[in-house]
């Protein structure tokens, strides 16, 4: 494993005058020089957006994402559904591109394009070959600062969605998350759908969209990533032509501080959700309020997690499929956010088998919360997150995200080497006292099934 090494010696850039007549410069920083690797370094520009980039000279292509710290958490209620309706309509054309012209010019050079909208934040991104990265740096930075948001594109968008809404309805092992987090985080927009429902996307007007879109979509909100065969000086001043003119091109500001983890998100008492519909297979979720992101214990939690029900060799699915055959799929898995979390546990299964499977669940997290878990499992669980961090960074894709999502998520880029120590120092009793406290949390209940919910409220 090649050593990293951190520097934070800066360069200006020169920039914009200010009123007062200062010039704001642009500052850029060396993170981490990887000989095997990649170097990363980081720009902020004087309208306070960031760019970061990894040069990685042995890859042809480029992966190029622009990510805004903003979803569906920052919504209002009647707003629900506004952040994923905009990633929707910002492919839909700005006053120098037709939505045909954004997808035929970075297809045209084999190219491809995407979005995506969480609780917490936007991307979108494309993907080309490391010659047409100019490009693909114009056509994304266009479309997420100068979309039109013409009235008729909105109408049509409009039915896309609710047809999306309507097939995440017909979906119920994805369906069974949602209605999970209601569980969990009740009216709180942690616990709301991305997607808004039917009965707040269809009232939703295009001013309101415009208004969330130029409100929201800020430079100082905003983290240009970028990784593949490149030259972080040509990244820069490539993003800068592309925003200069366009309402991003703003006076001086400083970046946005990272989403505040106080106060807490409040969550609701036990709860117990049931979604009738008649299934040949209920799915079930068994889970409680878990840490958030910034909580030290997270990566004993994500050691814990492979050891309860991380894999094929996890005590819930050796107990549970390989050993009974009671369900097809079943998994743990932890969600962290900026002031909250959540552990839970899934299960896809014929609806006669569900109080069996719940009752085995139950068994198992109890017996973890009071013996723990052994060495062997500790060294394997420790051994899946290692691999699964170090091969998930296979592509330029992953790791133009890994640049976002640090800046945004986490204020600061952990080098792979002391991510991969972090984990290698977690400690039995690490894991142990962990899982005693979490896994001993009253649990809430989803599921989407055959059935009613007075069946579970014995």
């Amino acid at each position: 494993m090649s050593r990293t090494r951190r520097s934070s010696s800066p360069t200006a850039r020169p920039g914009v005058a200010p009123p007062g007549g200062r010039v704001a410069r642009a500052v850029t920083r060396t993170l981490s020089e990887d000989p095997l690797g990649g170097t990363v370094r980081r720009t902020v520009l004087p309208s306070g957006l960031r760019v970061l980039t990894e040069a990685i000279p042995a890859m042809r292509s480029v992966s190029f994402g622009i990510w805004v710290a903003v979803g569906s958490r920052d919504e209002t209620g009647p707003q629900a559904g506004a952040a994923h309706f905009l990633e929707h309509l910002l492919f839909k054309g700005t006053s120098k591109r037709t939505a045909l012209d954004i997808s035929a010019e970075i297809e045209a050079v084999g190219g491809e394009t995407n979005a995506f909208t969480t609780k917490e934040y936007t991307c979108y991104y494309a993907r080309v070959l490391d010659e047409d990265l100019p490009l693909a740096i114009d056509v994304m930075c266009d479309l997420v600062a100068d979309s039109v948001l013409e009235p008729t594109d909105v109408e049509t968008e409009r039915g896309v969605i609710l047809e999306e809404i309507a097939m995440h309805d017909d979906e119920p092992g994805d369906e069974v998350h949602d209605l999970f987090a209601r569980a969990v985080y009740g009216d709180h927009p942690l616990g709301r759908l991305i997607s808004g429902t039917e009965e707040t996307v269809t009232p939703m007007t295009r001013g309101q969209i415009q208004s969330f879109y130029r409100r929201r979509y800020t430079p100082p909100q905003i983290v240009v990533a970028a990784a593949g065969n490149l030259d972080h000086g040509a990244v820069v001043r490539l993003v800068r032509q592309a925003l200069r003119g366009t309402p991003l091109d703003t006076d001086p500001a400083a970046p946005a501080p990272r989403r505040p983890a106080d106060p807490a998100v409040r969550t609701k008492p036990v709860t117990t959700l049931v979604e009738p519909k008649e299934t040949e297979q209920a799915h079930v979720i068994l889970g409680c309020p878990g840490i958030d992101r910034a909580d030290e214990r997270r990566f004993a939690l994500g050691v814990l997690n492979n050891v309860l029900g991380g894999g094929m060799s996890s005590r819930l699915f050796q107990e549970i499929r390989e050993q009974r055959g009671l369900a097809y799929s079943v998994y743990s898995y932890a969600s962290q956010y900026a002031d909250s979390g959540l552990f839970a546990v899934y299960a896809g299964c014929a609806p006669g088998k569900v109080d069996e499977v719940l009752q085995l669940t139950r068994a198992e997290l109890a017996k973890v919360a009071e013996h723990g878990i052994t060495e062997e499992e500790l060294a394997r669980g420790k051994g899946m997150s290692k691999g699964s961090f170090v091969l998930g960074l296979e592509d330029t894709g992953s790791r133009m995200s890994r640049l976002a999502k640090g800046e945004l998520l986490y204020g600061d880029l952990m080098p792979v080497d002391e991510l991969l120590a972090r984990v290698d120092a977690v400690t039995l009793a690490d894991v142990n006292v962990l899982a005693a406290e979490l896994l001993t949390r009253p649990m809430s209940l989803a599921v989407v099934g055959p059935f009613d919910e007075a069946a579970f409220l014995s």
